[in-house]
């Protein structure tokens, strides 16, 4: 834990204390120090009610005072604190329809997996365990506390969660658990796709990301929330191309040769074949025509659908409709390679690529030559200061409209291609190239 941090976390945990208030560290950060990972952030349980926290603290934020939720901070750190309670009913699959202050044994009782249910005590160095959760964690086990079907009724998305965890720390999933998970997954189709999306970015962008996508078929999970990406399974490719076997297998490759990959580029590597099985055809091979456009026409869809913002699905559709143009980069022109070189988001693309390579036919050629034109190349070389500009087309008499879109571009290739290197270069070029069209 970050020693500004924890300085931070002592002082808060000092104040309840005095306060005369019993309080735990809860849940994952409870986890992540027992498994020995790092800890980001602190949860505390409290016997404090809402209004004590406030006459405790004097930086507080009622984040959701109803459910006894209150934030604090404390030298700039913040820390989540919530009431001991307990839940009944959640008609709407998500909240309780009715919560009561309780104790410290029964809000572990609501919670979701034993390994989340753990409580802390860092002054008395003391470990709550009810629901034997620090065994599940050596056991390398999710489990429920208490009834899985009443847990995952109670909140679909746990369903989502629980593959979270157990791809996440290459755990096991308890056979009744698991048993309740396949029955209860159809729930998430009442579960906001806000929700699905922010659980499902956490998935992608995390390690075992690739034992979550195979989780997620076998559990019919993927048919629910992405049946495209589920329809890949079965889908055969080319053997010269593709010895790993289908799409579903090649996607799930490149998350297993990733390192926790940011959301748009994890989004680029579920999605960039998601045109496969739509265009899956067989002439003289196995082929998939215009599978990059199909799948980014899908990806727009998708991204739309797990409301994506406007921003990261315009690099997602990108990301899927030119992942094919690497094959031609060694043969591009000068002005076309460093157009692509320099688009936005560019080393996302080329790891795009890297990994799509490794997981298939492993001929990084493509990618190297891109890698050493980039450093090869300085920015002034890629994107230089235009030669000329409209105006400069205006004084040479001609009247705007869409001849100067075509004219700047030529004068860009150019110069892109080093064949003109000033504007008295080009303004020559211009009136040679305009008499020429005149003739």
């Amino acid at each position: 834990m970050d020693p500004e941090l924890a300085k931070a976390m002592s002082q808060v945990f000092l104040t309840l204390r005095k306060g005369g208030f019993e309080s735990y560290i809860a849940g994952g950060a409870v986890r992540n120090a027992i498994l020995g990972l790092p800890v980001k952030e602190v949860d505390i349980a409290t016997s404090a009610h809402p209004e004590d926290i406030e006459q405790l603290f004097e930086k507080t934020i009622p984040v959701g005072r109803q459910f006894g939720v209150m934030v604090v901070i404390e030298n700039e750190a913040q820390f989540e604190l919530t009431t001991f309670r307990e839940e009944t009913d959640y008609s709407d699959g998500r909240h309780p329809d009715k919560i009561s202050f309780s104790d410290a044994r029964n809000d572990v009782m609501r919670r979701d997996f034993t390994i989340n249910g753990l409580f802390f005590d860092p002054i008395s160095d003391h470990l709550l365990d009810f629901c034997e959760g620090a065994h599940d964690l050596k056991r390398g086990l999710i489990r429920t506390i208490g009834d899985p079907q009443q847990r995952f009724e109670e909140d679909s998305l746990r369903v989502l969660r629980a593959i979270r965890f157990a791809s996440q720390f290459a755990f096991q999933i308890d056979d009744k658990t698991w048993q309740s998970l396949c029955e209860e997954a159809i729930g998430l189709n009442r579960i906001s796709q806000e929700r699905i999306k922010d659980e499902l970015l956490k998935i992608l962008t995390s390690k075992g990301a690739h034992r979550a996508l195979r989780l997620m078929l076998e559990t019919g999970i993927l048919e629910i929330i992405l049946p495209e990406v589920a329809r890949m399974y079965g889908v055969e490719q080319p053997p010269q191309f593709h010895p790993e076997g289908d799409v579903f297998t090649h996607t799930c490759l490149l998350f297993e040769l990733s390192t926790c990959p940011s959301p748009t580029l994890a989004l680029g590597m579920l999605l960039h074949d998601v045109g496969k099985p739509p265009t899956f055809t067989i002439k003289d091979r196995i082929r998939f025509d215009r599978h990059a456009e199909v799948g980014a026409e899908l990806s727009s869809a998708i991204c739309k659908r797990l409301r994506i913002s406007k921003k990261d699905t315009e690099s997602v559709i990108e990301l899927v409709k030119q992942h094919l143009r690497f094959i031609n980069v060694m043969e591009m022109r000068d002005s076309t390679l460093k157009r692509f070189l320099r688009q936005p988001n560019f080393q996302e693309h080329l790891e795009l690529h890297r990994l799509d390579c490794l997981a298939s036919h492993g001929d990084l050629s493509a990618y190297e030559f891109c890698a050493e034109k980039l450093h090869d190349f300085g920015p002034e070389d890629v994107r230089p200061d235009p030669l000329i500009n409209g105006h400069d087309l205006i004084d040479l008499g001609l009247t705007p409209g869409p001849q100067f879109s075509d004219i700047l571009t030529r004068v860009e290739d150019l110069h892109l291609e080093n064949t003109l290197s000033s504007k008295e270069d080009a303004m020559a070029w211009v009136q040679d190239y305009l008499l020429r069209k005149k003739i």
